[in-house]
């Protein structure tokens, strides 16, 4: 990584303090890990360094700016207001270049986070059958359905990889089912153990909610053991992630995701979704391919 190029995270943010304060912790581990690198750190919302002021510092004394959505799945923050707000930036630092690579996402490396929470907790209780031992992966929701499919995504995987009978998909909020229906379901299947595993990076007022909940369906499923894991921002695969995205993408360009989205649609009925000119409608509208001898405008169709 060249000294003049700043790595800026850019996280969500939670209107709890904690959530953001352990944002913070995690890019001063990674500055440890790499001491050449400067990191920075903005938000989206619910925090005092937003977008706008983030991208700006990031961009004093650098040539190179690398964005990276400090964020697992993509919706309408990291599809439409990240990219604009990239853009935005561009106009005002005319001789900085900014990359914004791709989410983290759910991949191989989120998925063996995940693997590894589902192990601990099956330890915690006492290594018990999987057949009656149902998993619920719990997601913040969206009210974007590629965002909750990648979700699903990680469910089926652990289906596949794992020996259980029921692996299922609730969410915080937006969209359904919710954590108390898909218990309920699970009860009435026969489950006796029923591992929790909440899809967060990090605390916040979700995290706190999350426990509250279960600490109620304790109470109401007294035959029922629950196992309940924790948020893994800090987790060793996290860092090995943004190492990657760092290597790989900051050398090839904008590679969010965008294909099928509903940001996409809405650009291609505005007549926006072409080579002419900067549309923002979705994830690639706005931002330029560096390794081409032209600028291009609209969707990267490869996917990680």
């Amino acid at each position: 990584m060249n000294t003049d190029t700043t790595i800026l995270l850019v996280a969500h943010g939670s209107r709890g303090r904690d959530g953001n304060k352990e944002t913070i912790h995690f890019a001063a581990q990674w500055r440890e890990r790499h001491p050449g690198w400067r990191i920075e750190v903005c938000f989206i919302e619910h925090a005092e360094i937003l977008l706008e002021e983030g991208l700006d510092r990031a961009a004093q004394g650098a040539r190179t700016v690398v964005a990276i959505p400090f964020i697992l799945n993509a919706a309408g923050h990291v599809k439409m207001e990240l990219p604009a707000a990239v853009e935005a930036a561009r106009a005002r630092h005319p001789a900085v270049k900014f990359v914004l690579t791709r989410h983290l996402g759910m991949g191989r490396e989120i998925f063996a986070v995940l693997q590894a929470q589902l192990d601990r907790q099956m330890k915690q209780l006492a290594v018990p059958d999987p057949q009656t031992t149902g998993v619920i992966l719990l997601g913040r929701g969206s009210s974007d359905a590629g965002a909750n499919g990648e979700l699903a995504k990680m469910a089926r995987w652990l289906y596949e990889e794992n020996e259980h009978e029921l692996v299922d998909l609730a969410f915080t909020g937006v969209t359904w089912p919710r954590l108390e229906s898909v218990v309920q379901r699970q009860a009435r299947l026969g489950m006796m153990q029923i591992v929790i595993i909440p899809v967060y990076l990090f605390t916040g007022v979700l995290i706190e909610r999350i426990g509250e909940q279960v600490a109620r369906l304790r109470h109401q499923y007294p035959q029922i053991a629950f196992g309940l894991g924790s948020h893994f921002g800090f987790d060793d695969g996290i860092f090995q992630l943004l190492d990657a995205r760092v290597s790989s993408d900051a050398q090839v360009g904008d590679m969010l995701e965008c294909d099928g989205c509903k940001y996409r649609e809405l650009a291609e009925a505005e007549h926006l979704h072409d080579h002419s000119h900067t549309a923002i409608g979705c994830a690639q509208h706005g931002h330029r391919e560096h390794n081409t001898a032209h600028e291009h405008h609209g969707c990267a169709h490869s996917h990680a």
